[in-house]
């Protein structure tokens, strides 16, 4: 049996995707707003796994939250209401990038982004995850973990 790779390894491999992803030749403008966030507005919510949880919950961590929000009410749970921005943007999920934002430029298709999506599942399996979950429990378990 092996053990799980250290976290800042975890973190290090997650972010490589992101990063990855970056470079590719897609016309992206993000500029971040909150629309993407309202979940009950766009219809969508973020699904995480579970390498990609745990880098959004030490970014939560690193604002100086500790507890995961108590209620998916329809909000991203790592929007700032107030200040109407992304707590965590740098480290934001891979749906956040590519899925959900029309002012950003609309979806990238599946297509072009199948081969980091597949490193992102490779790597749950290897972290023992149960597979995408929903941004919610998917980060409160992170958080959890993490402690």
């Amino acid at each position: 049996m092996t053990a799980n790779p250290p976290v800042s390894d975890i973190l290090a491999e997650v972010r490589s995707i992101y990063q990855a992803l970056g470079k590719r030749p897609v016309q992206r403008n993000c500029i971040p707003r909150a629309e993407c966030c309202n979940f009950r507005f766009t219809g969508l919510t973020p699904y995480l796994t579970k390498g990609e949880a745990l880098l959004a919950a030490k970014a939560f961590r690193s604002t100086g939250r500790k507890n995961p929000p108590e209620a998916d009410d329809g909000i991203c749970p790592l929007l700032d209401q107030m200040a109407g921005r992304c707590l965590i943007y740098a480290d934001r999920p891979f749906a956040c990038r590519t899925y959900f934002c029309d002012a950003a430029g609309g979806s990238y298709a599946r297509k072009e982004v199948l081969d980091l999506i597949r490193r992102l599942e490779d790597l749950d399996v290897r972290l023992k995850g149960d597979g995408p979950r929903k941004i919610v429990p998917a980060v409160a378990n992170a958080l959890a973990e993490l402690r």
